[in-house]
């Protein structure tokens, strides 16, 4: 099973579109992720017409419109293993604590807002994975997403992927 994980999109405030090269992986995966921050719903209603399948969150830059559709946490089981979604974790000094304190019962959180790919271990199961930003670098070198690959029960193949700097 194929994975595609993005957060903080932002578009059209940061990116007038996604990046055609994710835009090609979206119903090329088995599960598409995202961790919020989309700010526009044309974003979300393209997301769900092209993707097998779709898992998201809002953000803290998402409004009324995109609340009303979004849960503020996600959750799904695939293989097995079980994934949430969230936006915020807060700051980086903790976080792999207070992630497996609140997301006991969870294999892979998934998260965004940072901008700042991530991917650690929380606790004795937990696994923290963001993405960062196809849009937005911020003070990152690059703008990424990521892919997995499910395989017999487990999270195999994460990989961070880096997008070409804007033109």
């Amino acid at each position: 099973m194929e994975l595609l994980l993005m957060s903080d999109t932002h578009v059209p405030a940061r990116a007038k579109a996604l990046p055609g090269e994710l835009l090609d992986l979206v119903p090329r995966v088995d599960v598409v992720f995202h961790a919020g921050d989309w700010v526009d719903t044309a974003t979300l209603d393209l997301l769900r017409a092209r993707a097998r399948r779709l898992v998201a969150v809002y953000g803290n830059n998402d409004g009324p419109d995109l609340r009303a559709r979004l849960p503020e946490v996600a959750y799904a089981e695939l293989e097995g293993l079980r994934f949430a979604v969230v936006h915020e974790t807060g700051p980086a000094r903790g976080r792999e604590r207070r992630c497996a304190e609140r997301f006991p019962d969870v294999d892979v959180l998934v998260f965004g807002h940072s901008h700042i790919p991530w991917d650690s271990p929380a606790g004795d199961r937990l696994r923290l994975l963001n993405p960062g930003s196809p849009t937005d670098r911020r003070r990152q070198p690059h703008r990424t997403y990521m892919t997995a690959r499910l395989s017999a029960g487990r999270l195999a193949e994460v990989r961070l992927h880096r997008l070409p700097h804007a033109v």
